[in-house]
């Protein structure tokens, strides 16, 4: 057995090869102020962790509070470095991991939801169905004209993924999306 490869007698060695990344959803609380986001955002690219989902607005005006939800996935250890290292930059007030809260209260992830401007362009058939797809998803049609259409749509991830799928084929041109706003269920609040 080569030296790389033999164990160090610690368990972090074990979980660290055979812990798997798993996905979970973020909420900041920071202080409305420049700079902030970039703090934040400069501590997961520069320890290399990917962000596959960011919003981040202003939700206490009085406090001049912001909520960044963030969507990673990585190993274990690294959600847990993550938070640590999150907790520490000071105009953070609060780190919350929605998964494992979710999880704690007997639900299987947090409410979350995204919303997409779609735009569509097209004619004869391909306008109709797009029409009618747009109906059976629930979007709104809030911009159109002879050649395009622009819809809205506000759900799941995944509701998300299957509209903008089913729209390739009939003229799709241009998606524009927010991001995931996530929260957990019951009377609790961050």
């Amino acid at each position: 057995m080569n030296a790389q490869h033999q164990p160090t007698g610690s368990a972090y060695f074990i979980a660290a090869e055979t812990a798997r990344p798993e996905t979970h959803t973020l909420s900041v609380l920071v202080d409305n102020e420049p700079g902030v986001l970039a703090r934040v955002i400069g501590l997961f690219s520069g320890r290399g962790y990917n962000i596959e989902s960011l919003t981040v607005s202003e939700t206490e005006h009085e406090a001049h509070l912001s909520r960044i939800t963030i969507v990673t996935t990585a190993r274990p250890n690294v959600l847990e470095q993550i938070k640590s290292q999150l907790e520490r930059i000071v105009p953070v007030h609060r780190v919350v991991d929605l998964t494992v809260l979710s999880s704690e209260l007997g639900h299987d992830k947090p409410l979350e939801r995204e919303l997409a401007l779609v735009k569509v362009t097209g004619s004869g058939e391909n306008r109709v169905e797009a029409l009618r797809l747009a109906d059976a998803f629930r979007a709104q049609v809030i911009d159109a004209n002879t050649e395009h259409f622009i819809f809205e749509i506000t759900g799941r991830v995944s509701k998300i993924e299957q509209f903008i799928a089913i729209m390739k084929p009939l003229g799709l041109v241009e998606i524009c999306r927010t991001g995931i706003a996530a929260m957990n269920r019951g009377p609790q609040g961050m």
